[in-house]
């Protein structure tokens, strides 16, 4: 078995591990990789969900870190009074969700966490530029200005409680109920069972 240790991993981490001793056979390193160690870095990771049209998941310890498998199309529910309520991810196969129709929004990984919504606007977020492989086209990229400018209207929609500099309320990104079994279902087959002796 290859054992390999990552998360913010840094020169002095490995350094320490080393004079310890350990069984890692392999580090990722990343954030300190790329950025400069007295600068601030925001850590993105770019997670796998999917090969050869096989769904892929990476599990975790800490829930937060587990991804959600699957090609996925993203939606943005409008409630009453014309704001988002909540991102939806559902997968790539399912029906987009329809203004006016009821939908089940979950949370990724909290059974309990969960709320029926009625859309009185649905809008799609994803848009492929790249279909991942070579002999589809690529469509070409809005200029840095339209993006900007569509990501300043996306914050004029949203309402005040989740722009506001202190304490602001967290927006909601949740999964369709199919989505949600998919991912759970995976997560199980694919998480090693423990032994006690």
């Amino acid at each position: 078995m290859v054992i390999t240790a990552s998360n913010d991993l840094n020169e002095e981490t490995i350094d320490a591990l080393n004079k310890q001793g350990h069984e890692v056979d392999a580090f990722g390193i990343g954030t300190y990789l790329v950025t400069c160690y007295s600068q601030a870095a925001l850590g993105c990771v770019f997670k796998l969900v999917e090969i050869n049209n096989r769904p892929r998941i990476k599990l975790s310890e800490d829930v937060a870190k587990v991804s959600i498998p699957c090609k996925k199309r993203c939606f943005r529910l409008y409630g009453k009074e014309g704001y988002p309520l909540v991102d939806i991810m559902i997968r790539e196969s399912e029906p987009s969700p329809k203004a006016g129709e009821r939908i089940l929004c979950r949370h990724p990984f909290i059974e309990s966490k969960r709320a029926y919504v009625v859309p009185q606007h649905v809008e799609e977020l994803l848009q492929y530029y790249w279909p991942g492989t070579s002999d589809k086209p690529r469509a070409e990229l809005p200029s840095l200005e339209k993006i900007r400018s569509r990501c300043m209207q996306q914050l004029e929609k949203l309402r005040p409680d989740h722009i506001r500099r202190l304490n602001p309320t967290p927006y909601k990104v949740s999964v369709s109920a199919k989505l949600y079994d998919f991912i759970h279902c995976l997560w199980l087959n694919e998480a090693p069972v423990g032994e006690l002796q």
